[in-house]
């Protein structure tokens, strides 16, 4: 059996991608499972590395969902409490409050973490 390395180059990435893809059928406790799962924490510290996902920014999560429920400013104001304060908060001239936080994540279903960045 080849022995089992790091992975530091994008090539190493893909091969073990590809070796991954060729033991995803494997029987639980046996060889290739464990070599499964060894090959699978690898490539998921090489995606954390070299992969990482931002933090998605509050105002731009708020945009997407007005874009995905075909949203307008205007239909904000229930939660925001008023046109200026929806215009300030969407142009960064005015921070979040909790009060706009918690009905944007109990209406929105925006994850409090979203919300809470930034």
């Amino acid at each position: 059996m080849e022995a089992i390395r790091p992975i530091k180059t994008e090539e190493q990435y893909r091969e073990t991608l590809k070796r991954i893809d060729s033991l995803i059928d494997a029987e639980p406790n046996s060889t290739e499972f464990e070599l499964l799962e060894v090959l699978s924490i690898l490539a998921d510290d090489y995606e954390n590395k070299h992969y990482a996902i931002e933090p998605l920014d509050p105002i731009e999560a708020i945009k997407y969902e007005m874009e995905e429920k075909g949203l307008k400013q205007k239909d904000l104001i229930p939660y925001f409490g008023s046109k200026e304060m929806v215009s300030q908060v969407l142009s960064r001239k005015r921070p979040l409050n909790l009060k706009i936080m918690k009905e944007l994540y109990q209406n929105f279903g925006i994850p409090a973490e979203v919300l809470l960045s930034h």
